[in-house]
């Protein structure tokens, strides 16, 4: 008796310490989504993003050109086939939309809690690097299935108390999906998003080719980092 207690202690102890090893914290899966995406110096060397794609909209395809410099400003033009062009501008301050489409005739300053809720797009090395730097506090919240895989769900709070949950792929530790809430004109709504198609771009930064959301997936076609941009371009005044 003995013996076989003394082997089932063994047993326990043994199963413990595998458990223990296949844990997770929040800042081992941000490390490796991190290592993922060529580590530290690759993130941090990523200044600015031009991704041009299509949107199926109803069975039409609408044009997408989405500009960004971190930490500066993220701007959207949008091509309508027979309607027009427009877009939607935000920087650290302010933000503007012009969408001669839905009626308007120029640009149009958006509110305060819009652009506040919109910061993130100006964070193009993403919200989880370096994110006790900008104030932010992560934790682990388990596993979910996302596009029949394990992914981490990782709450990740901002220093103004916005609350986002992000899904890092259990293998790749891409992010595959997002979920958060976002200010439009219309109101607040909640946004989850899902990213696939991960491909490198030219310079090896790795972004997702697809991306669906609550309006529909966004398929790009070219994705170019680190080009010379005119800032001019994200003011509408």
């Amino acid at each position: 008796m003995k013996k076989l207690s003394t082997g089932l202690l063994a047993l326990i102890t043994l199963v413990s310490v595998h458990s223990s090893v296949k844990a997770q914290t929040a800042d081992e899966v941000i490390d490796k989504y991190v290592a993922a995406l060529g580590g530290k110096e690759k993130l941090a060397s990523l200044k600015s993003v031009k991704m041009v794609g299509n949107l199926s909209v109803q069975g039409t395809d609408v044009g997408i050109t989405i500009t960004a410099v971190n930490g500066i400003g993220a701007r959207t033009d949008i091509s309508v086939p027979g309607m027009g062009e427009g877009f939607q501008i935000m920087n650290a301050k302010k933000g503007w939309s012009f969408m001669p489409f839905q009626g308007q005739t120029e640009p149009t300053e958006v509110s305060a809690d819009m652009v506040k809720s919109s910061q993130s797009q100006l964070d193009i090395q993403g919200v989880l690097f370096n994110y006790k730097e900008k104030g932010s506090t992560v934790e682990l919240a388990g596993k979910e299935a996302v596009n029949g895989a394990d992914a981490y769900k990782l709450k990740l709070t901002s220093k103004d108390g916005k609350v986002s949950t992000i899904f890092i792929d259990s293998k790749t530790f891409y992010k595959v999906k997002s979920i958060s809430k976002t200010a439009t004109q219309q109101g607040e709504m909640d946004m989850e998003t899902t990213y696939t198609d991960f491909k490198k771009t030219d310079d090896g930064f790795m972004f997702p080719y697809s991306q669906t959301n609550n309006r529909g997936t966004i398929m790009f076609t070219s994705v170019e980092t680190n080009k010379p941009v005119d800032e001019k371009i994200f003011t509408a005044e």
